[in-house]
């Protein structure tokens, strides 16, 4: 199952919500949109048989496939005037505040020097209430504009109770038949500038730990590392990006890939299963699709692609299903730091505000008839206080 620990087959049953009226269901990968939804399960073999698959793998281990009838491409359309209605700035809560945050690390660091783990990727989750008509397709229509990503989507299937939007700019696994390749994130700082040492030792640390995973289910002396610590620039930040790629063994499918690579090293630390016992003991919240896994598959050209759920967005309702008025949903997003021996507790901390910053500014924007949204990034407008919320 995709569960922890990680290295079993996915399958988790999948929870499902009551049929109700609202937005119909749809998948936005790029420039990539599916619609016409056919059947959702919660097996990957089913990656393996025909048709178009949206994925969606909560870090916890849910796992939803979503098969669509049509595909085709088309560019994200333009926020509409009014369509989202973001929270203001100060209803956001953190599951972590600072002192609870900076804490964890220190904490994270004891467990570094009795030699339990080398690093682990800590995180909290960021909530706000939002309207029940809130859709987070346009909210992914401001994120298009406001913080483009390579690997950008919108998931929408109400009925099962997922609702995300992504800007990921993390490549988790892209598989072509046989050929799969994974791009780890580790490293990040306003300008190449602010990269430290740890950073890359951060970042070789987490490729070995991708190379170990992919080996399970690659032929032998195939896994390789094409790219190595290379810095690569987003929206406000600059990141340090590697490629490790390998071949698959004859007759591995995706339950074999996914059981092998879940949950993404690059969110969860090495070794994988010691910082897993650590996420658990100190994290507060469930990540949900944060850190997970979101993305496409084509089960009939035997292509894939899918992104680590960071940069995310995702909507949660009462279970009842209610959307009438008045009903109110909440918003939430995730943002962390890797942790290790060489991590400032404050410098991890600011980590996470420079992380959150941009797009916390672009969900609890407007978007008005120019094209402009009040999406305040940096400067004297741009401040945090110690429960970690972004005004």
């Amino acid at each position: 199952m995709l569960h922890h620990p990680p290295r079993t087959a996915p399958g988790l049953p999948t929870s499902v919500l009551p049929d109700r009226s609202g937005p119909v269901p749809l998948a936005r990968f790029g420039d990539r949109v599916a619609t016409g939804l056919l059947d959702v399960t919660d097996d990957p073999a089913a990656l393996d048989s025909t048709g178009f698959w949206a994925v969606r793998a909560d870090f916890e281990g849910r796992l939803t496939c979503a098969r669509f009838a049509d595909v085709r491409h088309e560019p994200v359309p333009a926020p509409v005037p009014g369509a989202w209605h973001g929270p203001a700035p100060e209803d956001w809560t953190s599951s972590l505040d600072r002192a609870a945050y900076t804490a964890a690390v220190t904490r994270v660091r004891e467990h570094i020097a009795a030699g339990e783990v080398y690093q682990a990727n800590l995180c909290r989750v960021l909530a706000a209430p939002v309207p029940a008509s809130a859709d987070v397709d346009a909210l992914a229509a401001l994120l298009a504009r406001g913080n483009p990503a390579p690997y950008a989507s919108t998931l929408r299937l109400p009925a099962h109770g997922v609702e995300v939007a992504c800007a990921s700019p993390e490549l988790f696994l892209r598989r072509d038949g046989r050929t799969v390749l994974s791009g780890p994130i580790k490293g990040t700082g306003r300008t190449e500038a602010d990269l430290l040492e740890k950073d890359y030792a951060e970042n070789v640390m987490i490729v070995d730990l991708v190379r170990n995973d992919l080996g399970r289910v690659c032929a032998t002396g195939s896994v390789t590392v094409p790219d190595l610590c290379a810095v690569e620039k987003h929206p406000g930040l600059v990141h340090l990006v590697s490629a490790v790629r390998g071949e698959l063994r004859a007759g591995t499918g995706w339950p074999g890939l996914l059981g092998a690579a879940f949950p993404p090293g690059s969110v969860t630390g090495a070794p994988k299963e010691s910082a897993l016992e650590i996420i658990r003991a100190l994290e507060t919240a469930p990540r949900g699709p944060y850190c997970g896994g979101i993305g496409w598959v084509d089960a009939d050209r035997g292509t894939g692609e899918l992104a680590v759920g960071i940069r995310t967005f995702w909507i949660e309702r009462d279970p009842d299903g209610d959307t009438g008025p008045g009903r109110a949903a909440t918003l939430r997003f995730g943002t962390g730091a890797g942790i290790t021996w060489g991590s400032d507790p404050e410098g991890e901390w600011r980590e996470t505000e420079l992380k959150a910053s941009r797009l916390l500014a672009i969900a609890s924007g407007t978007y008005d008839e120019h094209g402009s949204g009040r999406t305040v990034t940096d400067g004297p407008d741009c401040t945090v206080t110690d429960e970690g919320v972004f005004t």
